[in-house]
């Protein structure tokens, strides 16, 4: 039987919208997992199952195409698509393909914003759950791993998780510029919506020591404050609070300005003139314009923050480019050794072949070579071992190094004629 074929079938943002992602989720197998249900499909032989917000796929190994067309009807049996809507997002890629998709997939060159590492954990708990239900075997444990590896050296080689392509981590990478080190520093929200939170998220990872939150109704401020370990305040005290802190993240959705220039150059004194940023995401903003004029202020707006993020996202695409070289490399150093699978078996019958002559000439000899000792017996099988090992060692060697597409066939059928592996002589193959 020929090795299994890789297949990956699957949809993800860039070939289907959201209504139809969310009918092939892992919620669609309430009785039963995909793991499961695409383990016992005929002529599947390892299953990991891929479900996110952005992305559904199935990445099996199989023989034959009415494997790949049972992932499919498995999927319409559990949904309420039909086959035309199905087959119009659905991407089928075989081997080669199916490699190289995962390798981009693992490296973040797929994903909605490139170079965001989420989509590598997800890939990771697919895989260990696969692994639970003893779901793969040699060729996934081997694929999923390296795609690991792809990713790490993604990472590690360019520039491509390095620059801000959020506005709430755009605002955090700004802030490490102005200050060099945000350990020990002390931040303020004020206001407390989804992007200051997410924002302050990011410095408290950055090594912020104090979080002050000051919102107008103070009960969401005691709650926000809770869930991120900071310190609520109402709006009337933010003028004292911000004597003491470096950072500033306003956000109140307020109609006017609520921080005018004459607020700010009031507390610089008491401040002793020390740095103080303001990052204003409100729309209508919050903080006057003009705060940029007070020195050892830095005041930046939402506006700022776009073109930052419009520019970083600009480089990932340069760093992407160079991933997309990694990626390659890797897919042919895979295929090598998918190639070399062909010739595992050529290898196991030459040295069945060669264990089973030593053990029937030494057989032969024993008999003419009476009264030997325990020891002696022990030193003649570890001598004739040996000497079979070396016979084969430069030929083994030799398959191993010179498989290849192009000459596989080949190369196999004159090994086989080589060591009379296809010949019958009254013995054992």
């Amino acid at each position: 039987m020929s090795k299994p074929e890789i297949a990956l079938l699957g949809v993800n943002h860039k070939t289907a919208p959201v209504e139809i992602r969310e009918c092939l989720t892992l919620r669609n197998f309430p009785d039963s997992s995909p793991l499961e249900l695409l383990s016992g499909i005929p002529g599947i032989k390892e299953a990991v199952f891929l479900s996110t917000c952005n992305r559904v796929e199935a990445l099996v190994t199989c023989q034959g195409e009415d494997a790949i067309e049972s992932v499919k009807q498995l999927w319409l049996s559990r949904s309420d698509l039909n086959e035309k809507k199905l087959n119009q997002s659905l991407y089928v890629h075989r081997n080669q393909e199916a490699i190289r998709h995962l390798f981009r997939v693992a490296a973040s060159l797929d994903s909605m914003v490139v170079g965001e590492p989420q989509i590598l954990g997800q890939i990771k708990d697919a895989y260990k759950k696969a692994v639970e239900a003893k779901a793969t075997g040699m060729i996934l444990n081997r694929l999923l791993h390296k795609a690991f590896s792809v990713a790490k050296r993604v990472r590690t080689e360019t520039r491509i998780a390095s620059h801000a392509v959020s506005i709430s981590y755009a605002a955090v990478e700004l802030a490490r510029k102005i200050f060099g080190d945000l350990y020990g520093k002390t931040a303020m929200l004020i206001g407390a919506g989804e992007m200051a939170e997410l924002a302050a998220q990011h410095l408290k990872t950055n090594g912020v020591k104090g979080l002050i939150v000051a919102n107008r109704t103070l009960s969401r401020a005691v709650n926000l404050a809770r869930d991120l370990g900071g310190k609520p305040i109402s709006l009337d005290e933010v003028d004292q609070a911000l004597v003491d802190v470096d950072i500033v993240i306003s956000s109140t959705g307020a109609p006017d300005i609520i921080l005018t220039r004459d607020r700010v150059k009031k507390i610089m004194r008491p401040r002793r003139h020390n740095l103080l940023f303001f990052i204003d995401i409100a729309v209508p903003r919050d903080i006057d314009p003009k705060v940029n004029d007070i020195e050892n202020v830095y005041l930046y707006d939402i506006d700022d923050l776009k073109g930052i993020v419009e520019f970083n996202k600009a480089e990932r695409e340069k760093e992407a480019a160079r991933a997309e070289r990694i990626v390659e490399s890797e897919v042919i150093k895979f295929l090598s050794w998918m190639e070399s699978l062909d010739i595992v078996p050529v290898i196991q019958r030459i040295q069945q072949k060669g264990e089973e002559i030593r053990q029937r000439e030494l057989s032969r000899s024993k008999k003419c070579l009476k009264g030997l000792t325990a020891e002696q017996e022990k030193a003649l099988d570890v001598m004739t071992r040996s000497i079979v090992q070396k016979l084969l060692s430069d030929p083994i060697i030799f398959l191993k190094k010179n498989v290849s597409p192009e000459n596989n066939k080949q190369l196999l059928d004159i090994t086989s004629k080589l060591f009379g592996l296809n010949e019958r002589d009254g013995r054992e193959k």
